[in-house]
């Protein structure tokens, strides 16, 4: 059974503890107290794999809830934005996207704010680099998408970076990704410039490719639903190589 199926059936949500376990709680019906945590769970105790696989799927959904509210109101645009995400970043299935605007919708009408979700997502995930990492590639995906970051937006997502203990050098390296063109992209996506020697080059893309392959990001936590968007970025790292590589006439 999937994540969402565990969910579902209310075997692990309210037991997350925190804003999201208050999240799920509410979604499902459960009474649940934010500062408790049940000592008998249904189905028996959860285990490290369900939570962190539980952990990244609220906390996505519900942080991209409240960015894309982050003005006050939603447009029509921001909703295909998020729609196009979950079809062609994630490749949901039509009842796995309802179950994520499910999340969503709850995040929207929720009292729990955008960093409370991010700094519980830290919480478990703070040993995981590469995880936190792709949360933040997550937000600014789906950010950029329409054509525009703006301030707020912005703001919130530096925030996320700020709580995940990112340096500005990193936060900064992140974003241009997604701000920067044509070759300089590949370089930022291979967290190099074009100053790097070939052989440093080299050396980052080989530690990339180690550190982001899906299967290995799969084992850190990283639910099966998104298993296309690691896939996605894994290429991108690739094909960031083979921009570079080629450009500078490298073997």
């Amino acid at each position: 059974m999937g994540i969402i199926g565990k969910l579902v059936g209310g075997t692990i949500g309210f037991a997350l503890g925190g804003p999201l376990g208050a999240l799920a709680g509410a979604m499902f019906g459960h009474a649940y107290d934010a500062n408790q945590r049940p000592q008998a769970l249904p189905g028996g105790q959860i285990s490290d794999n369900d939570r962190a696989h539980a952990t990244f799927f609220l906390a996505a959904f519900s942080m991209l809830a409240k960015l894309v509210a982050s003005d006050g109101k939603i447009a029509d645009r921001e909703m295909q934005t998020v729609d196009r995400f979950m079809v062609e970043d994630l490749g949901l299935e039509f009842d796995k996207r309802q179950f994520a605007y499910q999340v969503f919708n709850a995040a929207l009408n929720s009292p729990q704010r955008f960093e409370e979700f991010g700094l519980q997502f830290f919480e478990q995930f703070k040993y995981q680099p590469q995880i936190l990492e792709l949360m933040i590639d997550i937000l600014l995906r789906v950010a950029v998408s329409d054509g525009d970051l703006n301030s707020v937006e912005a703001a919130m997502i530096h925030n996320a970076a700020q709580i995940f203990r990112f340096s500005e050098q990193r936060y900064e390296a992140l974003k241009s990704r997604y701000v920067s063109s044509g070759l300089q992209q590949y370089y930022d996506i291979l967290k190099g410039t074009p100053n790097d020697s070939d052989d440093t080059i080299k050396s980052r893309y080989r530690q990339l490719v180690r550190e982001y392959h899906p299967d290995k990001i799969a084992a850190k936590g990283l639910p099966e639903e998104f298993t296309k968007l690691a896939t996605d970025k894994f290429r991108e790292i690739q094909e960031a190589y083979e921009a570079v590589k080629q450009a500078r006439g490298m073997s």
